[in-house]
């Protein structure tokens, strides 16, 4: 008798793991130190950010290297709204998502007649422009940026403690939340028309799947959900300015460089990578230049030796799938 699954021994294992490290996680205000907090919810929203990436570059086909275009919206959107709009910061970013959700719209409208590395180029152009309008904005710094004010900073908590057990918890549960909305949206029916474009998109299309239609709705959600990571990040550093919210370096690069080495297209990339960046990160910061070149070397062996990822790597030689996407028939005797 055979029975079609999606769930494995492996996804189970890893499912109670993260359970259990999640628990643990959730309770860090009270056995981490500040330093770690500050850590520890900086690598959550890189690992955010680096899901997002992947959505739309491993599954949509979207190689965007724009996307500080919405890091940087979504925090600047966090101090206006708080500043000139009252609005209590977690509102404010919340709001900075729909925002961003909106403008994506008539900007993918735009770049989506663009192709391959002119689609890449345009991205990057579009988040040229937001940082030119942005610098030019006098009222939230101008090119010298500005800084949240006392009295905001004091509505998240009264306590600097407070503070920064609240922007840990937010920074966790945004982490969460983007990798429970991406798997559950890869299960769903989108998710599969999704990955049939990742395949063919002239199977998909001679499937009846609209593709631009597809690629439009991940474009939008990703470009929401990276501005409020964007709006979470700013709100932990308490300052913004046109050079560090719209930083190619820091928002796309170093993404990119996650996905890369942990494993495009897959789910488990993302957290691979995010683990293994910030532990190279955390080694050979006090270097200088030598970090950075790691890095590029690190991309380079990884690119040639395992195109798929160190995930994928893993995955090919042990068939293993830590989160329950594919589709798995197992074949029992008669007799059972």
């Amino acid at each position: 008798m055979n029975t079609v699954t999606r769930a494995t021994p492996a996804s189970r294992v890893a499912m109670i793991i993260a359970v259990l490290a999640l628990i643990v996680l959730a309770a860090a205000p009270w056995w981490a130190g500040r330093a770690d907090l500050r850590l520890l919810g900086e690598i959550f929203l890189y690992l955010s950010l680096a899901c997002l990436w992947n959505l739309m570059a491993g599954y949509a086909g979207l190689v965007s290297v724009g996307q500080q275009a919405f890091v940087g919206f979504g925090g600047y959107m966090l101090f206006a709204l708080a500043i000139f709009g009252g609005l209590h910061p977690i509102v404010a970013i919340l709001l900075a998502g729909v925002l961003a959700g909106l403008i994506s719209v008539p900007i993918a409208a735009l770049i989506f007649r663009l192709k391959g590395a002119y689609f890449a180029i345009g991205t990057w152009v579009v988040a040229e422009v937001f940082r030119l309008t942005f610098a030019q904005i006098s009222a939230l710094g101008g090119g010298s940026g500005s800084s949240l004010p006392v009295d905001i900073v004091r509505s998240l908590a009264d306590s600097r403690s407070g503070r920064e057990a609240l922007s840990y918890w937010l920074a966790l549960g945004a982490a969460v939340t983007v990798i429970t909305c991406v798997y559950l949206f890869l299960r769903s029916r989108r998710g599969l028309a999704l990955t049939a474009i990742r395949d063919s998109e002239v199977a998909a299309s001679g499937l009846g799947i609209d593709i631009w239609r597809t690629k439009l709705e991940v474009y939008v959600v990703t470009s929401a959900f990276t501005a409020v990571i964007g709006g979470l990040l700013f709100l932990q550093k308490l300052r913004i300015s046109p050079d560090a919210a719209f930083s190619v370096n820091d928002w796309t690069a170093f993404v990119i460089f996650i996905v890369v080495i942990g494993g495009i297209g897959t789910l488990e990339g993302p957290i691979i990578g995010t683990i293994l960046f910030f532990l190279l990160r955390e080694t050979l910061a006090d270097f200088g230049t030598i970090y950075l070149m790691v890095l590029g070397v690190v991309a380079i062996v990884v690119m040639l030796k395992a195109p798929k990822g160190v995930w994928g790597l893993v995955r090919d030689r042990y068939d293993l799938e830590l989160f329950p996407l594919s589709y798995r028939v197992n074949t029992k005797p008669k007799g059972d």
